[in-house]
């Protein structure tokens, strides 16, 4: 027996079956069945100055039946939304995987087959995002979440109220979705959000209370963030406005990963105003503090052509024309050298939480 379907579900519903009643009206009238969405590639994509974040643009594209380059396409396309559609009706929440193998079958009187890999079905699943505008988690489908977060909060996860100051070493795993219908947050005490790229760097935090003693949520997506973390980020700055800072590696990896938090992806640029949280503060780790910090020049790396090559593009990315970026990118590149986090330890185990960080917040030095 399924749940009752929810207002939100419903109106969900209701966009997949507009679009299906549209391509039906077009059937009817004789025409060929033609599916609008919106052209998702860079030469769409800009950055929005109002919102900060990066977006897709107003380009459009036509997936018509009667037309060899996409019938296949659009076969596929039907068949995911349609879907979906039973998905919410049920009341379930299925992963893109589960998604595929469901709809993986041989078409009658072929030997074709409506989906031979995953890497099919997965573009086909942006493209309705994208059309209907709609995030993922609302339309019931779930992909792999790893990050972790503690703090003084507590969290209500369907009929479960969970506190995170009692997760122990590990920490409260975050859900795949987090939309405020699955994820209620309750009780928050915390003034400000420490997003770190790294598992283990999260671990010295956590082992050092430093959430307690500082007051603080972290969270981290062990490498580069899923959606999860990063919509669960938002959440917190939005609906309690939290300042968020991140603590990210001094190399071109971890700086990237902090302009995914704060302005969003390419390849998201469909939903990166429900993602995204422009108002993030790098606040460390950069080439510059190896001076300010007196950490040894052993501790560092040299760079390779990979982030010579990398630091030279993102010095021409719009988000990060400030001075204060093309100044620590300059300097990486005199330098010629990137440091990890965990080289902190180098001046002492717990340098990083008790001397580094706070140091850092009490003179609010981040870059923007």
């Amino acid at each position: 027996m399924t749940e009752k379907i929810s207002k939100r579900d419903k109106q969900v519903m209701k966009s997949l079956e507009d679009v299906g009643h549209e391509i039906f009206k077009q059937i009817q009238k004789g025409d060929n069945p033609t599916y609008e969405l919106p052209v998702r590639n860079l030469n769409n994509v800009f950055f929005d100055e109002k919102s900060k974040t990066i977006k897709l643009g107003d380009k459009k594209s036509e997936r018509q039946f009667i037309n060899v380059a996409h019938s296949r396409k659009f076969m596929q396309t039907m068949l995911v939304a349609a879907e979906i559609n039973k998905v919410i009706r049920e009341s379930a929440t299925v992963s893109i995987r589960d998604l595929y193998y469901a709809l993986k079958h041989t078409i009658a009187d072929t030997n074709e087959n409506t989906f031979e890999e995953q890497g099919e079905s997965d573009p086909i699943i942006e493209d309705i995002e994208a059309s209907v505008n709609l995030l993922r988690e609302e339309l019931h489908l779930s992909a792999s979440s790893k990050g972790v977060i503690a703090g003084n909060m507590k969290i209500k996860d369907g009929k479960d109220t969970i506190d995170l100051t009692k997760m122990g070493s590990g920490g409260w795993g975050v859900p795949s979705n987090v939309e405020p219908d699955r994820i209620e947050i309750k009780d928050l005490k915390a003034e400000y959000i420490l997003f770190i790229e790294k598992d283990a760097v999260w671990k010295r935090f956590n082992e050092d209370n430093f959430w307690k003693k500082n007051n603080c949520i972290i969270i981290t997506g062990r490498g580069q963030p899923s959606r999860a973390e990063r919509r669960l980020t938002q959440r917190l700055h939005k609906e309690f406005n939290l300042p968020v800072y991140a603590l990210m590696d001094a190399d071109p990896w971890g700086m990237y990963i902090y302009s995914v938090i704060k302005q969003g992806s390419i390849s998201l640029s469909y939903s990166e105003e429900s993602l995204a949280t422009p108002a993030t503060k790098f606040i460390g780790l950069t080439t510059q503090d190896v001076e300010t910090y007196k950490i040894p020049k052993e501790v560092t790396i040299k760079l390779n052509q990979g982030d010579v090559k990398r630091l030279n593009e993102m010095k021409n990315y719009p988000w990060f024309k400030k001075k204060e970026w093309q100044n620590e990118f300059d300097n990486m590149k005199k330098k010629n050298y990137k440091l990890e986090l965990e080289a902190l330890s180098r001046k002492g185990i717990r340098y990083i939480t008790e001397t580094y960080l706070p140091k850092k917040m009490k003179e609010e030095d981040f870059l923007p």
